[in-house]
């Protein structure tokens, strides 16, 4: 599975690790990302999402309708 948020978009950043001795070896930082389910009161059913930490901030906002219908209307199956 690829470290993406389904909601965000937020994938890994790319980068380099400088030593004390300033040898640059590649290394890439993940987003924050959790297992989460939600319950949809519409259909009666749970859904689980892949979202980071910001994504979890963006369902508590505008709550988990809206966010599954944006979701949908990407194409995305849930």
């Amino acid at each position: 599975m690829s470290a993406v948020c389904q909601v965000t978009g937020r994938k890994p950043g790319f980068g380099k690790q400088v030593s004390h001795s300033h040898k640059r070896t590649s290394r890439r930082w993940d987003p924050n990302l959790q297992r989460r389910r939600y319950w949809l009161p519409a259909e009666g059913r749970w859904v689980t999402l892949r979202v980071s930490a910001k994504g979890i901030k963006t369902i508590d906002k505008r709550g988990i309708e809206a966010v599954v219908a944006e979701l949908r209307a990407k194409g995305v199956k849930l």
